[in-house]
């Protein structure tokens, strides 16, 4: 499909926003592990771990969106449901510096994913039930 709707793109853009800054995150934290001294090194490599996954796996669900993959909705809709209490916390424990960012982007990112012209460039070209017998 050459003719992707803005919303679907925009859905991409953020949800590769929201990869590259766990990517980030999961680097600054493994940059810290190794050259700080960490209260406890072993959930700092988990967090590391963790962070790293979560934010590889945002980017590829970014690319399926990009490419009007439809296996890509799901696992990014829940990405923007994850964000969202997180930004909540973030806001809540005085860090409105990264959580407002979160949150916005988050609400965003479901807004562009449940869009009727993103639902139907994901799921009503070629989409036939019946097939002629």
């Amino acid at each position: 499909m050459s003719n992707r709707p803005r919303t679907l793109l925009a859905a991409a853009l953020l949800e590769g926003l929201l990869g590259l800054g766990a990517l980030g995150f999961g680097l600054y934290v493994a940059f810290e592990s190794v050259l700080g001294e960490p209260k406890d090194r072993m959930s700092a490599v988990g967090v590391t771990v963790l962070a790293l996954a979560g934010g590889a796996g945002m980017v590829w669900v970014a690319k399926g969106l990009a490419g009007a993959e439809r296996w890509s909705r799901s696992p990014a809709v829940l990405t923007q449901l994850f964000a969202i209490p997180v930004a909540v916390s973030l806001i809540q424990s005085d860090q409105p510096f990264w959580g407002c960012p979160l949150v916005v982007i988050a609400v965003a990112a479901l807004l562009a994913l449940l869009s009727p012209p993103t639902s139907a460039a994901l799921y009503d070209e070629g989409d036939s039930e019946e097939s002629p017998a």
